[in-house]
């Protein structure tokens, strides 16, 4: 009863956070061009706010469930409310890291876009709201309604700075695929829901292929909005669309709200999976995972960069719910628990330090003015609060040792590594291959990391203009720093943090809380102290044992005997930015290995060149070959069909057949 009772007051907790973030942004819009005012008070109350409901979440994942209905007024249409461990671990994601983003937000937008900084507010809190309840949602009429108000509120952020063409087609794009993503789910919604819209999901009545094709519609409309390949395309396009913050927002927390959908379709809504559909997730995880890490190496702007990134993260997440679905659907619960809760964990981490990354790439942007790689270098001495910042989330998300990212990616690495014998010849021969992927995918992400942060902070300043930027400011550095903060809890507390995300994992799979082997004081061993384990704590005093000594023997016996000299310069003393590695040199090994993935155009400078420029432009095949040749079969048809809006009987009598069709299609 206590437990219950706590639940209750948990879900009241984050129905106030919900109720602040509203009156934020009707008081934005009230204070429409108030600039000073919207930055200094709304969006820190914003980050209150965000903490308020990471507080409440982080409770109730210690307590039991709660549901709460909010009556419309309307027969058979109630806003129905679950607080569950489930959305409470997505609510604690969603309000520590937006908490951040919104401090960070406070300072970015005091430099005036083409939307007033009042309807950002609104927009914003808007946006805040819509993934809150997509995540509280209990029955599929809510559900839906967050789902439209997330992606509408998402594009009106994409496109803020709407006098710019780029931004406007960015947004268009990113607006059509969500939406189709939404009519997919919307129709897999009833084609299975009862049509008093009750909590839950009922299937009475679909068969075996039925249930398959619902099952199809429902993994591909998730998909789209994760930006799983082949949805990818509007990924890469809407995040450097998009401010800093909403970029952070959109990569941090709006990707996982599509995660947290998917892992209620397939654990809870629908149990009884067919058994293709954990090999499917798996598979496109993989492809995704790899695909994104290959276009991220070869990128020249930081926040395109970071975009495929992100492609490469939610695919390891799908891989690992994948390969949790094979566990389950073989009755292997504790390997299926383990490769859950390192979902989760990663759904924690990659919100932290991808957030982390977009604003770091905010800061940078304010100060220079650029986004091209090409065009930056040097900048630790200029802005060294940002640069150490970001070294942090550069180190956790290539999945270094005592960082955040490193966790999860091991993790999932030991499940695939503890795999026993599967009842399938087939994947028993494909989990070393996938082993081996993975494994690449990670090195891949470290390699494209080091190719961020070099190319950005370290060096010379590639254009005199860098000169004079100037760190960010005291709240930037503070959501930054709450952001790096994270990432090192995350990294250095994996055996205080991971029996929670073990908790939700039991919860999904109907598993009593057992005693588990991932708790063993300060080692983290997954499957027990005989197989693998990994203490951070031990390893980082180790490390600095390790340094301790080496600085002690330099100063015993070198001390006093080093000298001052110039580095040698290869016979060549005039050394200049130019002659520092570029973005295009980086990339181009993995440009030549993996080169059938994409589309490259090279610009190579002619011998009469007084300054030669060389210039080369990568471009997605995928966009190429199945994108453009639909958007120009839909031009052809829409050109075809013009004359049917000068021909007003035509048009009724086009309706009317249509509507006679659908009361057939209903009726029987």
């Amino acid at each position: 009863m206590n437990d219950l009772r706590g639940s209750v007051l948990a879900l009241d907790i984050v129905q106030i956070a919900l109720l602040c973030w509203f009156l934020l942004g009707i008081l934005g819009l009230f204070f429409m061009k108030w600039v000073q005012g919207v930055t200094r008070w709304l969006f820190p109350a914003g980050a209150v706010a965000g903490l308020l409901l990471a507080v409440a979440a982080g409770y109730e994942l210690g307590a039991g469930a709660a549901c709460s209905h909010w009556n419309l007024g309307i027969p058979g249409l109630s806003w129905q409310v679950r607080l569950d461990p489930l959305s409470a671990w997505f609510l604690l994601v969603l309000g520590s890291v937006s908490a951040a983003i919104s401090l960070f937000a406070a300072a970015y937008f005091r430099h005036r876009e083409a939307t007033p900084a009042g309807l950002i507010c609104f927009h914003y809190h808007n946006f805040l709201i819509g993934m809150s309840l997509v995540v509280l949602a209990s029955n599929a009429y809510l559900f839906m309604l967050a789902w439209e108000s997330m992606a509408v509120s998402s594009y009106l952020l994409v496109t803020s700075n709407h006098k710019l063409k780029e931004i406007r087609d960015a947004g268009l794009l990113y607006l059509v695929m969500a939406q189709a993503g939404g009519l997919l789910l919307l129709v897999a919604f009833l084609s299975l829901h009862t049509p008093g819209l009750e909590d839950g999901l009922g299937h009475s009545g679909v068969g075996p292929i039925g249930l398959s094709g619902v099952v199809m519609l429902a993994i591909a409309g998730l998909f789209a909005k994760m930006g799983l390949v082949p949805f990818h395309v509007w990924l890469p396009e809407a995040h450097p669309a998009a401010p800093s913050p909403v970029s952070a927002l959109m990569s941090g927390l709006m990707l996982k709200t599509a995660l947290y959908a998917l892992l209620r379709w397939t654990l809870i809504w629908l149990p009884a999976l067919p058994s293709w559909c954990g090999v499917l997730i798996l598979g496109m995880g993989l492809l995704t995972a790899l695909y994104g890490v290959i276009h991220a190496a070869v990128q020249v702007d930081m926040k395109r960069l970071l975009a495929y990134s992100s492609m490469e993260n939610m695919g390891l997440l799908c891989v690992a719910l994948g390969l949790a679905l094979i566990f389950r659907s073989y009755g292997m619960m504790q390997l299926s628990a383990m490769a859950l809760a390192a979902v989760l964990y990663h759904t924690f981490s990659h919100a932290l330090f991808k957030s982390l990354l977009f604003l770091a790439t905010g800061s940078v942007l304010h100060a220079t003015g650029e986004r091209n790689l090409g065009h930056l270098g040097g900048l630790m001495r200029r802005m060294p609060w940002t640069a150490w910042l970001a070294l942090v989330g550069v180190l956790s998300a290539a999945g270094l040792p005592l960082f955040a990212g490193f966790v999860a990616e091991w993790l999932i690495l030991q499940a695939f590594l503890f795999t026993p014998n599967l009842p399938q010849d087939l994947l028993n021969l494909l989990i070393p291959v996938l082993s081996a992927v993975i494994a690449l995918v990670t090195a891949l992400s470290a390699y494209t990391m080091v190719k961020f942060y070099g190319i950005v902070f370290l060096g010379q300043p590639r254009e005199p203009g860098l000169l004079d930027a100037r760190d960010a400011g005291s709240r930037e550095r503070w959501g930054m720093g709450l952001l790096a903060l994270g990432c090192m809890i995350l990294g250095l507390l994996p055996t205080y943090l991971l029996p929670l995300a073990l908790h939700v994992a039991h919860h999904l799979l109907n598993l009593p809380d057992l005693a588990t082997a991932a708790q063993h004081g300060w080692l983290l061993a997954p499957m027990g102290l005989a197989r693998a384990s990994y203490s951070p704590l031990v390893f980082l005093l180790v490390l600095a044992l390790g340094w301790g000594l080496v600085f002690m023997l330099v100063r015993l016996f070198q001390h006093g005997k080093s000298r001052r000299s110039a580095a040698w310069d290869c016979g060549y003393p005039w050394q200049t930015s130019r002659m520092q590695d570029t973005a295009e040199g980086f990339g181009q090994p993995i440009r030549q290995i993996f080169s059938p993935f994409m589309r490259m155009i090279i610009q190579f400078p002619s011998v009469t060149d007084r300054q030669p420029h060389y210039d080369v432009a990568v471009h997605d095949r995928i966009w190429e070959r199945c994108y453009l040749p639909l958007i120009a079969g839909l031009e052809r048809i829409s050109h075809e069909t013009r004359h049917l809006q000068g021909s007003i009987a035509l048009s009724l009598g086009i309706s009317f057949v249509t509507l006679v069709v659908l009361l057939v299609v209903v009726v029987s």
